[in-house]
């Protein structure tokens, strides 16, 4: 086991990441690819699967270039999550690919909602009411494209399709096919129910099976685009946060996993699947248990919105690191500025894609650097609600693992731990979910018995940050104060309570 690797390959929004990674989780060599987006109209995000292969093609074929093949024992895929292909007979599109920003579903929220009373929908796939789940672009679908639809033979997340090019034959995991908000998340399998309301069949959607299971092997078509050699166990993995999870070691009960990336996302294992407003259900990367996870679609977007178009529409790190410097330096509170961070809608808890941002309290005295505060300040209360909502209903609050390019701010990691009240640990790898994936395809081959024990092995921890407790009380303050900003932003709540 000590000479082989098994390789992560996480396919996200905007890229492609193949690594391959050694039996104590250190990176051995490294390939990436990006993969592009089209917005054919307002509201729309659409790829090409074809993107999709031949994106994790090129990147394997990097890698491959730095390693010895012969050495690969296995690969397992973290996807980008709530993006839905559609193919026909032959395997190739029958319709475009739609993203998990794309927004043209809002309208069939309320009806599907209605149609599943009693918090149906929610008590069944662990969803509240919201836009990002595939089910409402599948009944978009029904409404505005039935003849794409009929032409369809399989609809697949990104994970079951490249398992379908590597391999020949489609194959989710739990945690790829959960997000899809038609996941029966107790059974684990697709919901008949929803298939049925939806006019579908079940077995237009791919078997979906337990992380770390062997589904197929590397064919030879497979092997002569990709690099990898024919016969490569290919293991499942799946959703890309919750590979990230397992990637800090997040199935620990205690350990809070913190992406914050373009999206800000936190985790926290529970063993039972409990459902809140206050966050969505998941299915755990180990596909036993759950995580409970807050998302915040605007988190360093709304951050990089606003540098590019109001401070340096080519930002550098020194752009960046003069506005840390001068925020740094302003007192908790931005002197009066407050902001509702919802540029992208709101997840939990309010579950309104209507809802936009708002600065209240601005002033002549405030600069640049205040505005800038205030926006971590306001995405760092998003994080502490949500810690103490998950707090309050009795899960175990330990620690954050954070991840993602704004965990490299230390004013924005020392926000979140006097906010939240806990001690942040920074992970040492940067690509959480690609080595979440390499934990599962290591589990897969029998090179540690149990998640847990891979984890262990696999994952280190980085720099480590303390609270300090004579904040608390006026980051609770602030909380309170930028809560009461949100009715102004309300332009229609399609939860259900």
């Amino acid at each position: 086991m000590s000479d082989k690797l098994v390789i992560g390959l996480d396919s996200s929004t905007q890229s492609t990441k193949a690594i391959a990674w050694d039996n104590k989780g250190v990176a051995q060599g490294e390939g990436r690819a990006p993969i592009s987006m089209s917005r054919p109209q307002a509201g729309h995000a659409e790829q090409s699967i074809e993107d999709w292969w031949s994106s994790a093609c090129s990147a394997l074929q990097e890698l491959s270039k730095q390693i010895d093949p012969e050495r690969i024992a296995a690969i397992a895929i973290s996807n980008q999550r709530e993006t839905v292909g559609f193919i026909d007979e032959k395997g190739n599109a029958s319709y475009p690919a739609i993203v998990w920003l794309d927004e043209r579903a809002t309208g069939q929220i309320e009806p599907l909602n209605a149609a599943f009373p009693d918090n149906g929908l929610h008590k069944i796939t662990g969803k509240p009411a919201d836009i990002t789940p595939v089910i409402y672009r599948l009944a978009w679908m029904q409404d505005n494209a039935g003849d794409a639809l009929a032409e369809t033979a399989k609809i697949v997340d990104v994970h079951s399709f490249l398992v379908g090019r590597l391999t020949g034959t489609n194959v989710a995991s739990y945690t790829s096919a959960d997000p899809f908000g038609v996941f029966d998340i107790r059974a684990m399998e697709w919901s008949s129910p929803i298939l049925s309301y939806l006019g579908l069949k079940t077995g237009m959607f791919p078997a979906a099976v337990r992380p770390g299971t062997v589904v197929g092997q590397v064919s030879a078509n497979a092997q002569h685009v990709t690099g990898l050699p024919e016969g490569t166990p290919v293991v499942a993995a799946g959703g890309d946060g919750q590979c990230a999870g397992l990637g800090v070691n997040a199935i620990q009960v205690g350990r809070v996993y913190l992406n914050l990336g373009t999206a800000i996302v936190v985790g926290a294992k529970s063993t039972d699947p409990a459902l809140s407003n206050n966050w969505r259900t998941m299915v755990s990367p180990t596909g036993e248990g759950y995580f409970l996870e807050g998302v915040l679609r605007g988190g360093a977007f709304f951050v990089d919105w606003f540098v590019k178009n109001f401070v340096n529409d080519l930002p550098s790190a020194e752009t960046f690191a003069g506005l840390e410097e001068g925020a740094a330096a302003l007192p908790l509170g931005a002197e009066g500025l407050t902001i509702c961070p919802y540029l992208a809608g709101v997840m939990n808890p309010h579950w309104n894609p209507n809802a936009r941002a708002a600065f209240i309290g601005l002033g002549a005295h405030h600069t640049k650097y205040h505005v800038y505060r205030a926006i971590l300040e306001s995405l760092t209360i998003e994080v502490a609600r949500c810690v103490e909502a998950m707090q309050s209903a009795g899960h175990k609050m330990g620690e954050i693992i954070a991840v993602g390019g704004g965990a490299n701010s230390r004013l924005w990691s020392q926000m979140v731990a006097d906010a939240c009240g806990l001690p942040l640990i920074k992970s040492r790898t940067i690509e959480a979910s690609a080595l979440g994936a390499g934990i599962s395809a290591a589990v897969g081959i029998g090179w540690y018995e149990s998640f847990e024990s891979a984890s262990a092995a696999m994952v280190s921890d980085g720099d480590s940050i303390l609270p300090d407790p004579a904040r608390k009380a006026n980051w609770d303050t602030l909380s309170l104060r930028q809560a009461a900003s949100y009715p102004a932003t309300n332009t229609g709540v399609f939860a259900t309570t």
